[in-house]
């Protein structure tokens, strides 16, 4: 039992004549109407706890359910991030302002909004409906801003000004949620232009001001509480200070995210960074922290102050703001989640719980005890992790940092809903269980949390590793097995039949890759150096083992199990497939008419500005597009389209391009039109992140972009490809300025096999331009007869030539790969062309005028290829 008073001294007796007294009941706690132990205030903050248990549950569910890690993320910083500070700022306010307690069902109806809205987003998120996801996150504006305005109105009655500055901090964090909920919302309902920018700036917001802002003002309060210290004049003083300081840094930092401004996001970064260190200043400490609460609380401030640092010191080093979407991704981001977030939490609920809890000095005391319990070693566990999650390790590196995390967490969580379910059921601390738990050994925390850390390692983009705790038997035979450049190593495994067989398969390239076999099992997807086990059992006949990987089959990466001496297979798994050499090419129905409400795609090249600097956001999305009159596919996509923006500009141009992969696979992306060291720019990113890309454009010519995902044939037939033109220096105004893009069709289902055959097998099911056969012959290009048209033509391929030629007129002027073959004016100026020949991934451009008014057909000279889609028309006019 908590002994809750001294005990009577030893030998004593009651006074005479009087009866023994009854042993006193165990002390419990009355359930109040409102307050810290008002029952909807305990329930409220069992939300938060739950929160936490929903994070490390989509972690492990990332590979099951194939969600982005963004979800978990919003799980941790808008579910339990945002519950807590709801629920203790207004805890704050009423208790230091002197003002009475809110009607509990004011707590009880926000916090059932809020979690509402919270799961509408994050569903919104899995399942990619951008609709939900922005009315969602509006709906937590709107709970934000009634609890401001509960807020403002408790200001208003306080009996003491001298906590006004925290009613301040609040407030202004929630003025930084409704930016960040304006920029998340211009991001689901489409404001694609801006949408790196804007994703800073949602980022920003919501980590440095929703958070960071209440953070930083609770602590001015609760930090010399955790030292049982007062709050000192100076500390009031600087309090003011820090507010204005931080607010301003974070205004700055919003303008200079949105304009892309390198140094005035950078000095905007560091008049926040000021306000961080003037809260040090002001919270300076008389004597040593001596408890978990002061620890974590000081050791999370340090991180934010690091996780600023580093992003000032970026932005200076590589002068790029489009370098931040990165930096914060792979550094800022775990450094804040496990470092600022995940402590901040874990501190402030260690000297909050006993609040909720315990009923008297005694109990209290009890609480303070159980939760300190292993502090130390929790502190360290989430400080080592710190650095571990947020630098660029090696995999099993960074998976011993998330393992530490989750060590740390885990074993908080478990200390903490001992405790507070009890008092939610029961109304009280079982007293008893409390004593008794002094003996627990921590093996049930430790064994939870690191359960939880095998899937944390999902945050750094793949399936888990599968071996860890793997028991092969003994009689086993292992066989390694290596996944690189499209190729199983080995690609045929043999053994005696009745060989139990272990496969031990890892991943050795940054592609992901997972093993499937004829009989069901499968690795989860692997990312860059994860290895699983796939226990086949006793082998009796031969199996076909492939990569499951849209395409990776078809382009050969398979394996053969072999059984010496066993029993035949009953059915050989893929044999239709090595069999079918594709279907045999058959014309396109080109006799109808495009769909009602479809427009082509415009082919017109647009004009280059005075700018030296060329930002462009680029998203993976998969889509819906007409591929001929009346076919609609879904295609995979640069920017919804096919192909993908053309981008235009001059030799010495800078191109700066922000990647994002909102598909459910990884893509990637090659630039011709540079040239650079292709390892980190052009490898594929998983889905839910982003890359910046950077090149100079140093030589003139039509040059092609595709996705350089393997197998890189299939994403290109699939619509990932675009064009970015570069003039040649000197190069003079035409009336017209066209660019089309020819490709070859292959119809069916992006990721079929059967389209992966036809593509080996070359073939197609018919031609095009700009992503439509026959497109141009629906939608005409008008020019006036005597008018100068420039045509820029591009071969995406992925094969065969493009003879590209327009009825009834001649080039005289001819461009290809860099080099002038004909000149308008030029030597032996009297020549023309008829055709501009193209292999997959050349590109050029011819000039010429119409002699008179008329229809002039564009085409594909291969005629296979113009009577199966690769044609248009010239409409010129008088």
């Amino acid at each position: 039992m908590i002994q809750l008073g001294p005990p009577p001294p030893k030998g004593t007796t009651p006074p005479t004549g009087t009866k023994p007294a009854a042993a006193a009941p165990p002390p419990v706690i009355r359930k109040r109407r409102g307050g810290a132990r008002g029952p909807v205030f305990i329930a409220s903050n069992l939300v938060v706890l739950g929160w936490l248990l929903v994070t490390v549950a989509l972690l492990i569910a990332h590979d099951v359910i194939d969600h982005p890690i963004w979800l978990a993320v919003h799980a941790l910083l808008l579910g339990a991030a945002t519950n807590a500070i709801i629920i203790w700022s207004g805890h704050f306010t009423t208790t230091l302002c002197r003002v009475p307690d809110q009607p509990e069902w004011h707590l009880a109806a926000k916090v059932a909004v809020l979690n509402v809205a919270v799961i509408a987003a994050l569903t919104g998120v899995w399942i990619n409906a951008e609709t939900i996801t922005g009315v969602a996150g509006a709906v937590v504006a709107i709970v934000a801003v009634v609890h401001g305005a509960e807020l403002i109105a408790m200001k208003k009655k306080a009996l003491s000004a001298r906590f006004d500055y925290l009613v301040d901090f609040y407030l202004a964090a929630i003025v930084a949620l409704l930016i960040g909920a304006l920029a998340g919302a211009s991001m689901a309902f489409g404001v694609h232009h801006w949408y790196a920018r804007l994703w800073t700036t949602h980022v920003h917001v919501m980590l440095y001001g929703w958070i960071g802002l209440t953070v930083i003002g609770t602590l001015f309060t609760l930090w010399p509480t955790t030292m049982r210290e007062k709050i000192t004049p100076r500390s009031y003083s600087l309090a003011h200070r820090t507010l204005p300081t931080m607010a301003v840094g974070l205004g700055l930092a919003v303008i200079g995210l949105l304009m892309d401004s390198v140094w005035l996001t950078a000095v905007a970064f560091a008049v926040y960074l000021a306000g961080v260190v003037i809260t040090v200043v002001a919270l300076r400490p008389t004597r040593q922290p001596n408890g978990p609460a002061a620890w974590m609380l000081a050791a999370a401030t340090v991180w934010l102050g690091v996780a600023v640092l580093i992003e000032i010191i970026g932005l200076i080093a590589t002068r790029s703001a489009g370098y931040l979407p990165n930096l914060i991704e792979t550094t800022v981001m775990p450094l804040l989640a496990v470092g600022f977030v995940a402590q901040v939490l874990m501190g402030a609920l260690t000297e909050m719980v006993p609040v909720l809890t315990a009923h008297g000095p005694p109990q209290r005391k009890a609480v303070i005890a159980y939760l300190a319990r292993g502090w130390q070693a929790r502190l360290l566990a989430l400080n080592i992790a710190v650095p571990l999650v947020a630098g660029h390790w090696w995999f099993p590196v960074q998976l011993i940092g998330w393992a530490l995390a989750a060590i740390g967490v885990g074993s908080f969580l478990w200390l903490a809903l001992a405790l507070i379910i009890p008092v939610l059921v029961r109304g009280e601390i079982n007293a008893e269980a409390v004593e008794k738990s002094r003996s627990w050994p921590m093996t049930g925390a430790v064994a939870t949390a690191a359960a939880a850390s095998v899937v944390l390692a999902t945050t750094l983009g793949g399936s888990l590793p599968q071996h860890a705790g793997v028991k092969i038997a003994a009689d086993a035979k292992t066989v390694d097995v290596g996944l690189k450049d499209m190729r199983f190593s080995p690609a045929v495994v043999s053994v005696p039949a009745g060989t139990h067989l272990v496969l031990r398969v890892t991943n050795d390239e940054a592609l992901p890759h997972d093993l499937r076999v004829d009989t069901g099992q499968h690795t989860p997807r692997l990312g860059l150096g994860q290895t699983a086990v796939v226990d086949l059992g006793v082998v009796d006949t031969d199996h076909d083992v492939w990569c499951d990987v849209p395409g990776h089959r078809a382009a050969g990466m398979t394996m053969e199990i072999r059984a010496i001496g066993g029993k035949p297979r009953a059915h050989q798994h893929g044999d239709d497939m090595n069999m079918d050499h594709g279907p045999a090419v058959t014309p396109l129905n080109l006799t109808g008419d495009p769909s009602p409400g479809w427009q082509p795609y415009n082919p017109e090249l647009a004009l280059v500005g005075p700018e030296k600097l060329h930002r462009v956001e680029l998203r993976a999305l998969d889509r819906e597009l007409e591929v001929a009159p009346g076919k609609k596919e879904t295609r995979w996509t640069w920017g919804g389209t096919e192909p993908g923006p053309i981008l235009h500009g001059r030799v010495g141009d800078q191109f700066e391009l922000t990647l994002i992969n909102d598909t459910s696979m990884g893509h990637g992306l090659d630039f011709h039109a540079g040239a650079l060291a292709p390892d980190q720019p052009m490898r594929t990113i998983a889905p839910g992140e982003k890359l910046v890309y950077k090149f100079t454009a140093r030589r003139a010519g039509a040059w092609l972009y595709h996705c350089s995902t393997k197998p890189m044939s299939l994403h290109i037939a699939n619509g990932m490809y675009g064009a970015v033109i570069i003039d040649p220096p000197g190069l003079p105004a035409v009336d017209h300025e066209y660019a089309l893009v020819g490709a070859q069709l292959f119809t069916g289902d992006p990721g079929s096999e059967q389209k992966v055959t036809a593509i080996r097998a070359n073939q197609p099911d018919g031609w095009m331009f700009n992503g439509m056969a026959d497109q141009y012959e629906h939608a005409p290009l008008t020019v006036r007869a005597g008018e100068r048209v420039r045509v820029w033509v591009i071969n995406a391929g992925p094969g065969e030539t493009v003879a590209f030629h327009v009825v009834g007129t001649q080039f005289d002027t001819v461009y290809k790969e860099g080099a002038w073959l004909l000149q308008s004016g030029g030597p032996g100026g009297s020549g023309g062309s008829q055709a501009l020949d193209l292999a997959p991934a050349q590109g050029g451009f011819v000039e010429m005028t119409f002699p008179e008014p008329g229809h002039y057909m564009i085409m594909d000279h291969d005629l296979r290829h113009a009577e199966n889609g690769a044609r248009g028309m010239f409409e010129v006019t008088g």
